[in-house]
């Protein structure tokens, strides 16, 4: 058996603070994040099948991450619960507001995605990482490896 690995990249841009942090970015501002989800999984094999050799269709990964991901949280803001953030919430350009028990970090971001993103693969699937980049020059990893079940 042949286990082939699959990566989709994807881009969307979210705006965040860092509640209590000590420098700049506890100022609300934004990113354009770049985020490379792989896949592992055995090719199909059914000559009849339009999707004969493929690990996961391409088409089908895109909309899976897409739906779950980025249209679900690009162009959003993200908060810590701990900010003062009832000002916010009810005017009209914070609409796409997610407050969560975390700080919004990209090492914080990653970890929620990635739990999103194992519970939408198909069954055959297993998500191996994901990348976020924040900038091009930083981002954070995370890995099925690294983890402890």
């Amino acid at each position: 058996m042949n286990v082939i690995r699959v990566t989709k990249i994807f881009n969307f841009e979210i705006a965040h603070a860092l509640y209590n942090y000590d420098g700049l970015c506890r100022n609300i501002h934004g990113h354009s994040y770049k985020m490379y989800v792989t896949v592992s999984g055995t090719p199909l094999k059914s000559n009849n099948n339009p999707k004969d050799g493929m690990v996961i269709d391409f088409s089908e990964f895109k909309s899976i991450i897409k739906k779950h991901i980025v249209d679900k949280f690009d162009h959003s803001l993200f908060l810590n619960k701990n900010e003062d953030s009832d000002n916010l919430i009810n005017q009209q350009m914070f609409k796409r507001l997610f407050i969560f028990d975390f700080q919004p970090t990209c090492e914080n971001m990653i970890i929620h995605f990635a739990e999103i993103i194992k519970t939408v693969l198909p069954h055959n699937l297993k998500l191996l990482s994901v990348r976020l980049h924040e900038t091009d020059n930083n981002y954070a990893e995370w890995y099925s490896s690294d983890q402890i079940y």
